[in-house]
């Protein structure tokens, strides 16, 4: 069947693999729940009939607000058959934000799915004018519950289930399916209207590049809620490969090995924090196994796909048996399909799980436009390491004199909810939508990403500075957890960096340095000449007005609990130039 709205999905999964009895699955405490295809219709199915029967209408804008879990597929396969629209948001946001989405959106259900994301919303639910049913996932005493919807669909099944039907027959791929909140790096979220048919496009388009199929296995841990992980979600439906949601990000490891999966999505700052372990136990080693180790890291540093030479080969053989596949075997003894996306991930990080047979395929894209737009094709195995890859096929994208990546075609985004504005400053005459991202095609036609359009500043000699670049270079250290550079319209550029303080602390005992707090690592000399060292080294290999001068330690740790870092791990500027901004002063306090 031609798949052309989400819930085609459902429908050709039961054509299709009805055989499959883990088709999605959760690690719970007490173990795997596993539900088939014939699971996942039926219930879909019923909670549509009791959207309906509960009052519910076409149109009617619904809240989803939970981590992974296969009730978040029930859910949003239910309101598509239903006619309605699901808002899908992140159980980690501000009262603020929830606060925002909640009236802006006017909805009128809301699911969550614990009692700890039940009691920061209900209040907020409670001051609302008109005000939305609330419904839990997991059980809470006196709250309705998800259940009672199903036992409803059950109920009245008969009724309701003719006009389920229809709605499956009628309802227009063109139609708006679901609007997500982007999280943004500035000011409130906007709500991205998205169609069944940009969705359903798109998810097909990378599918066509999978290797992975029926047989396979797939754990999922990024937020459902983000456009990228729902796209990738969908994609495995097309192809009938199993979803395992993980427990949590700190259980991937044994998750992994325990459903023995074939790949996952990650953001690049999950692919670094597990580089940073697999380098951290490398220290932890004596002798020759330290060495061995260490080597194995060189080795991977010199892969690339295209090398074919014996003298790479043999070296390459040996620590794929000493060291890469003893890797694997911890996250469960496949050859694994890893899909990065979201910001740019270091080149020696794809170099070394790839080199390790962990394929790194990165890829980019937005939530406007559904979201892929290049991404590296699995399927040939056409990586060039340092790009996102080709444009996928039926993505319309051009550059504009400026480097400026725009887009237009099936796949973009209806427009901003209520925001037709915004939606305008975006969005040019012709139908072309400007990403904000700067990019160049190599000579094969792949295509990289250089920075952030509105990233780019100007130093006050004149020279152009793209931050984006130089941060993923100073990462490269293992001192630096994050860092963000500074410096328009000054004489040179800085930075603020947050170190890594794992390492630092491991560092400061080791060289006896006296420390209580990390503000006492900061500002402690011995450490601030430690992480000079290291971006000087960087600064070596960088144009003269690009180096870094007087960069400052920050004693915290940036997170997007904290507010430095979106709920996709990318920097908010604006909020860390506030919060430093008698830091700054100092560093350009003599200029």
């Amino acid at each position: 069947m031609e798949v052309k709205r989400t819930f085609d999905l459902l429908t050709q999964l039961k054509e299709k693999y009805a055989f499959k009895q883990d088709i999605l699955s959760i690690r719970t405490p007490e173990g795997w729940v596993k539900y088939s295809v014939e699971d996942y219709y039926r219930i879909s199915h019923q909670l549509a009939y009791g959207l309906l029967a509960a009052g519910f209408q076409e149109g009617d804008r619904v809240v989803i607000i939970t981590q992974n879990r296969p009730e978040w597929n029930f859910l949003d396969m239910a309101l598509a058959m239903a006619h309605m629209i699901s808002i899908p948001v992140y159980p980690t946001l501000s009262e603020d934000d929830y606060r925002h989405i909640l009236n802006h959106s006017g909805a009128r259900a809301v699911f969550v799915g614990n009692e700890k994301i039940w009691s920061v919303v209900s209040p907020l639910v409670e001051e609302m004018p008109l005000r939305p049913e609330l419904f839990t996932v997991n059980p809470i005493e006196g709250q309705k519950n998800w259940k009672e919807l199903l036992r409803l669909g059950e109920e009245k099944a008969e009724e309701w289930a003719p006009v389920i039907e229809e709605n499956k027959k009628n309802i227009a791929p063109e139609e708006v399916c679901t609007i997500i909140y982007t999280s943004g790096t500035t000011g409130l979220p906007k709500g991205v209207m998205l169609k069944h048919i940009g969705l359903t496009f798109n998810a097909i388009g990378h599918a066509n590049m999978q290797i992975r199929d029926h047989r396979h296995r797939m754990l999922s841990f990024l937020p459902l809620c983000h456009i990228y992980e729902r796209s990738m979600n969908y994609e495995y439906q097309y192809l009938g490969v199993s979803i395992y949601y993980a427990e949590s990000l700190r259980s991937i490891a044994r998750d992994m090995q325990e459903v023995q999966a074939d790949g996952f999505c990650a953001v690049p700052r999950v692919m670094e924090m597990m580089f940073d372990k697999l380098r951290a136990k490398g220290k932890e080693l004596k002798g020759v196994a330290r060495w061995i180790y260490k080597w194995a890291f060189y080795i991977a540093q010199k892969f690339d796909y295209k090398r074919k030479d014996f003298f790479y080969k043999i070296p390459y053989a040996i620590a794929d048996r000493l060291v890469y596949s003893k890797w694997r075997e911890a996250l469960g003894g496949h050859e694994l399909l890893i899909v990065s996306g979201g910001s740019s991930i270091q080149d020696k990080i794809i170099r070394l799980y790839t080199a390790a047979k962990m394929y790194i395929f990165e890829g980019y894209g937005m939530t406007e436009t559904s979201p892929v737009i290049a991404v590296n094709n699995p399927k040939e195995m056409l990586i060039v390491i340092g790009t996102v890859g080709k444009i996928m096929p039926g993505i319309e994208m051009k550059l504009a004199e400026d480097g400026e990546i725009l887009t237009k075609g099936i796949c973009l985004m209806e427009g901003y909810y209520k925001d037709p504005e915004a939606t305008k400053q975006v969005i040019d005459e012709d139908g072309w939508f400007h990403t904000g991202d700067i990019g160049e095609f190599n000579k094969d036609g792949y295509l990289r990403i250089t920075d952030r359009k509105k990233e780019i500043f100007k130093l006050s000699a004149g020279k152009y500075i793209a931050p984006q670049m130089l941060e993923n270079r100073f990462k490269e250290s293992s001192f630096i957890e994050n860092i963000m550079v500074i410096g328009e319209n000054e004489k040179f550029a800085s930075a603020l960096i947050a170190p890594d303080f794992n390492r630092l602390q491991a560092w400061a005992k080791k060289h006896k340095v006296p420390y209580s707090t990390h503000a006492d690592l900061v500002n402690n000399p011995q450490v601030k000449k430690r992480i000079m060292v290291e971006v000087d080294a960087i600064n070596s290999r960088l144009a003269m007005h690009e180096q870094l001068k007087r960069p400052q330690l920050v004693p915290d740790e940036w997170s997007a609990a904290t507010g430095e870092l979106s709920q996709t791990m990318k920097l908010k500027r604006r909020v860390i130039l506030k919060k430093y901004e008698k830091e700054i002063k100092e560093i350009y306090m003599h200029e």
